[in-house]
């Protein structure tokens, strides 16, 4: 036996299962990326970032935010975003992983609960597991669940702070969690609303602020927004008040002992902010693609017409999910499986992904190829 036997035979495992992962070249047409509006290699970004070398602007912080890597670049982001998104203040962070493992270990404190919906990302769990505070689940979009769970914990003598999150549009349904309902469950028990703006940043919202700006300027509202999906950069912002951003910068170690992100990346970040609030045509188009999608493959997914750019069609197993996809891929339509633990067992999927990287003539012929292959599926 050799000393990497046990990873030898849990890879066998996941590859029997229909489980195991691999890195691919994304094929030609582009169904998988969170490059929503097509920023990632666009030629604004392309120039914008030209423009930036060419002024000066440093491709490396050359150290942490407190140690030296601390740019003009960063502090103008935070001021714009604050301002933009409607915040006291904002923090940089060099993606929405890092924000979200800060923002959990870091704020909720010993003594304190975290209720979150069993859907939010596997970076809040992270965060979660390196913090001092209690924390429980509830149920998927379960107000009612979460109540309880409120009312329980203060009856068993609970008097530290709440602190519920949720995303507000999820990666793998496409749905949204009910804002206002959440907002006024928050605003009733004296909690903190975090919520996760991660895939409806830039796509939804006035000004591509996303689904909470309808929540305007409230005291008790923190929300993280990466900027390495619709925005076509990387990192994540948190707008919060501005107490929780001092105490980002004295307690939260995934951004003291972290390397700055590069200046450069800030200012594209900047960038793509302001140009996604004056160029609304953007979400205009994706609307479009949206609603072209639901018409062609509505029938074959009746259940999951979320109206967002998430569009999953329920495989079930895990096997037939992976063939369907690896067939797609062939004929140049870059789809993607996702399969348990990312969901749950029995509803592995093909999570289609709407981006303005592809045209109407794309979305349509995918969709002929996908019918076709689900007959198929079905048939055997």
């Amino acid at each position: 036996m050799t000393r990497f036997e046990p990873f030898h035979q849990q890879l066998k495992a996941l590859d029997q299962a229909g489980r195991k992962r691999a890195l691919i070249i994304p094929p030609a047409k582009d169904f998988s990326s969170n490059d929503y509006l097509g920023l990632a290699q666009s030629v604004y970004m392309k120039d914008a970032a030209h423009a930036a070398l060419d002024s000066g602007i440093a491709h490396g912080s050359g150290g942490s935010r407190l140690l030296g890597g601390n740019h003009r670049e960063h502090e103008a982001l935070e001021e714009f975003a604050a301002s933009h998104y409607g915040a006291q203040s904002a923090l940089f962070f060099s993606s929405g992983y890092a924000a979200n493992l800060a923002l959990f270990s870091t704020l909720p404190q010993r003594g304190d609960l975290v209720l979150y919906d069993e859907l939010v990302h596997a970076s809040c769990h992270d965060g979660m597991k390196l913090g001092r505070a209690e924390t429980q689940s509830f149920r998927h979009n379960d107000l009612d669940d979460l109540t309880d769970r409120i009312n329980a914990y203060r009856r068993a003598g609970g008097t530290g702070m709440i602190w519920i999150t949720a995303e507000t549009l999820y990666s793998m349904d496409g749905d949204r969690t009910p804002l206002h309902d959440l907002a006024n469950i928050a605003e009733r028990h004296d909690a903190i609303l975090i919520l996760d703006e991660a895939h409806a940043v830039g796509v939804f919202g006035k000004r591509g602020v996303g689904l909470s700006g309808v929540l305007e300027q409230q005291e008790n509202l923190i929300v993280l927004r990466t900027c390495g999906k619709a925005l076509g950069g990387e990192g994540g912002l948190i707008t919060m008040p501005t107490v929780l951003r001092d105490f980002f910068i004295n307690r939260a170690r995934a951004f003291i002992f972290s390397t700055a992100p590069s200046p450069l990346t800030a200012h594209l970040v900047h960038k793509a902010i302001e140009y996604v609030a004056q160029n609304p045509a953007l979400q205009t188009r994706l609307q479009d693609h949206i609603k072209l999608a639901e018409s062609r493959l509505g029938l074959l997914c009746p259940d999951t017409r979320s109206g967002s750019q998430i569009f999953p069609v329920i495989i079930g197993e895990d096997r037939p999910a992976m063939q369907i996809a690896t067939n797609l891929q062939n004929a140049g339509f870059d789809v993607r499986a996702i399969r348990p633990p990312t969901v749950p067992a029995g509803t592995a999927r093909l999570r289609l992904s709407l981006t303005l990287n592809v045209s109407q003539e794309d979305i349509l012929a995918l969709a002929d190829l996908l019918i076709e292959a689900r007959k198929l599926e079905q048939a055997a």
